[in-house]
């Protein structure tokens, strides 16, 4: 097996940006969902609230992180900000601590979206961190939804396709890393794998939510919830939760690639 796709999102909600190569961090891929958009109170939006965000493009230049919309200007923020203005901020039912992006971005997103809301960052200094239930005290997270990285196997998208009337693509799901192999849904019982030269734990299958329906051509909703609608025929577990992915911590450090040997140790 190998790799044959790298993900980020550097802001949650908004299209990926394919990569060749990354260096791996604990908190998971440089840059990945590292920006988040807020609402006054300081609630985490997403795309399951707002379809539109799917379409937002991002670019990472030179110190730089440029976001485009089709028919808007384009908005450029630093990597680093120029400003520490800490805000309280919540995702799921973690509470923490971020740094405003600016009124300049404000206003862009509030006006792309119809509503007032901020964006927000996180830098390396502020701690977030994952389930204990999953992973150890000290495991960093982004603002992602728990885990600092998604894998998912090329055969199980291959699968899911089978059984539905129009195929979707894997950006539907939005991984970090895309392995091929010939067995569907071998990922679910990964425990531990190398990529390259780096160790992840495979510490839980992803849930998967009404995200999966939105198109990220388009931002429009699917009006018959595919593919959830399917997935939950036959991926649904009894104790709730329809799943599709597995989450990684990282658990040594180093770059990966496309095209890098990926093994299986447990």
């Amino acid at each position: 097996m190998q790799v044959t796709e790298l993900n980020i999102y550097p802001v949650k909600s908004t299209r990926r940006i394919a990569l060749s190569e990354s260096e791996v961090l604990p908190r998971g891929l440089p840059w990945d969902r590292r920006w988040m958009l807020v609402d006054a109170s300081g609630k985490f939006i997403t795309g399951r609230q707002h379809p539109g965000l799917a379409t937002v493009q991002t670019e990472i230049g030179d110190n730089v992180l440029h976001i485009h919309a089709d028919g808007r200007d384009s908005l450029s923020l630093p990597l680093m900000p120029r400003e520490r203005r800490v805000v309280e901020v919540t995702v799921w039912k973690d509470s923490v601590d971020a740094l405003l992006a600016g009124s300049e971005a404000d206003a862009w997103f509030s006006d792309f979206l119809g509503l007032g809301c901020r964006l927000v960052q996180m830098t390396d200094d502020i701690f977030r961190g994952v389930n204990q239930d999953y992973g150890r005290a000290g495991d960093p997270v982004s603002f992602a939804d728990g885990f600092p990285l998604l894998l998912i196997c090329e055969a199980s998208l291959a699968d899911l396709n089978s059984r539905l009337d129009q195929p979707v693509e894997m950006r539907r799901f939005r991984p970090n890393l895309v392995i091929d192999g010939d067995l569907p849904y071998a990922e679910d019982g990964w425990r531990r794998i190398r990529v390259g030269a780096v160790e992840f734990e495979g510490v839980k299958n992803c849930s998967r939510c009404v995200f999966t329906t939105i198109d990220p051509d388009t931002g429009v909703k699917s009006p018959d919830m595919e593919p959830l609608r399917t997935l939950s025929s036959y991926r649904r577990r009894p104790e709730g939760g329809v799943y599709f992915g597995q989450n990684l911590i990282p658990r040594s450090a180093g770059v990966i690639r496309v095209g890098d040997p990926v093994t299986v140790l447990d």
